[in-house]
């Protein structure tokens, strides 16, 4: 019987494992140099945490499960229930706030499509302990920092701002049932994703008339501007749109605000956003949301912590690869070697074997062919790994190498040969290749860097 991978996994053969870890690469180094520290947390919790947090909309996604002792578990379909966990676990003795961020591998029991798997890896960023809106400011400068990061422009990518308490009195403005706001969010969050009908149909699904729900879309496609002047004629949403206002003051002082837009049709779909929202789209939106997060406020204390401000976002990388292919934004990734040692001789395997150890030794990343084979077989190998530099190993008398062994040297970028041979013994000793980086310096100290 031939067994196949699950619907809605991915098989990391090396060259996905490449691009895999081109893309986490990035949103580490990213995470580092804005200061967030990075943390992790069991692949499984109690089923408990993620029904409690987030709502009906996370509990059909869950796999989960029993354990032998009865316990009701769940595969984690999202970090943030356990980074609240483990802050309350620890609240006193945590610096405040947190900057924190982690790359989990995530499940959800959903239906893979274009953008969507059952399995997938999420760069997480949290901000834990602040109020201010410049924490809200702070997590998407990081997001177009990253944006920027692998190449995308806001040509590319826009991060579409909204408030959930605004939306929310806006909805109550034009007379809907407070009791109803939890049933039409979910349908709001779809607005970006829909045709006018389609939307149509599912706001009257949710109870609207077909005048509320053209004045939804109206209000929706109100420009930055427009927008924050219509909802100071609000009532009790004043600090909202201060915040807002705040936001974006913020990043076009952090040199992001190109990248972003107010869009009151962004009001996630979980349960637990309390504040500023936003989700990041390509700018044709023909593809799921790249990114999405916003203000969690009440979180902490719903899972028996107490009240604290919290923020932030994840982005998946299944949306975000097939962007940067679209793009072109992903670089060769064909992995290279420093070196590539040939035995070029009957009795040469021994001494080749001790060069490459040697070279690993050094830091450098060195390999050989592990069959017996002829010269030119050898090289042809050292060509498709991408190796930089060939040493052949050869036999020479005794009475020319006092270990009976040469070396010769040969650049496979511009097929240079070093003009003389070397001893082994001297090879990684001579003064001219002491300290060396990388492999353009080592090319560079043996005059083979030319073109």
């Amino acid at each position: 019987m031939k067994i196949q991978s699950v619907k809605g996994t991915r098989d990391f053969y090396p060259e996905a494992m490449r691009l895999r870890n081109w893309i986490v690469d990035a949103w580490r180094r990213v995470s580092l140099r804005n200061g967030f520290e990075e943390y992790d947390a069991p692949i499984f919790e109690y089923l408990d945490l993620f029904t409690i947090k987030s709502g009906d909309e996370i509990a059909e996604q869950l796999f989960g499960f029993t354990d032998r002792g009865g316990r009701q578990l769940a595969i984690r379909p999202e970090i943030t229930p356990s980074l609240a966990r483990m802050v309350n676990a620890k609240i006193n003795s945590l610096r405040r706030p947190m900057k924190w961020f982690s790359v989990p591998r995530l499940c959800r029991a959903e239906n893979p499509q274009k953008g969507r798997l059952r399995e997938f890896f999420q760069w997480n960023i949290d901000i834990v302990g602040s109020d201010d809106v410049l924490a809200d400011a702070e997590c998407i400068l990081v997001c177009v920092d990253f944006l920027r990061e692998v190449g995308l422009t806001s040509r590319d990518v826009q991060v579409r701002i909204g408030s959930r308490p605004l939306t929310v009195a806006k909805l109550v403005s034009i007379g809907v049932a407070p009791d109803d706001i939890d049933t039409l969010l979910p349908v709001l969050d779809k607005r970006p994703k829909v045709s006018d009908e389609e939307f149509d149909k599912l706001c009257r699904a949710a109870g609207l008339n077909d005048a509320q729900a053209r004045e939804v879309r109206r209000f929706g496609d109100l420009s930055n501007r427009e927008v924050i002047d219509e909802l100071r004629s609000l009532d009790g949403v004043q600090k909202e749109v201060d915040d807002l206002e705040k936001l974006w003051g913020y990043l076009e002082a952090m040199g992001a605000a190109e990248f972003c837009r107010v869009d009151m049709r962004i009001v996630r779909g979980l349960a637990y956003y309390t504040g500023i929202v936003y989700e990041v789209f390509d700018a044709s939106q023909s593809l799921r949301a790249i990114a999405g997060g916003g203000r969690y406020d009440n979180l902490l204390e719903v899972l028996g912590g107490p009240k604290l401000g919290a923020t932030g976002f994840g982005m998946g990388d299944v949306v975000l690869g097939i962007l940067l292919a679209e793009k072109n934004r992903v670089p060769d990734l064909t992995q290279s070697l420093d070196f590539f040692v040939i035995d070029d001789g009957e009795n040469s395997i021994l001494p080749t074997l001790k060069l490459v150890a040697a070279l690993r030794e050094g830091g450098w990343s060195a390999d050989y062919s592990f069959k017996r084979q002829k010269t030119p077989k050898q090289l042809k190998e050292a060509l498709n790994r991408g190796a930089a530099v060939a040493i052949f190993v050869q036999e020479e008398p005794e009475s020319f190498s006092p270990e009976g062994i040469v070396l010769r040297i040969k650049n496979l970028r511009n097929e240079q040969q070093y003009p003389t041979r070397l001893f082994p013994g001297e090879f990684l000793e001579r003064p001219e290749l002491k300290n060396v980086k990388n492999i353009d310096q080592f090319l560079d100290r043996l005059g083979l860097a030319g073109r």
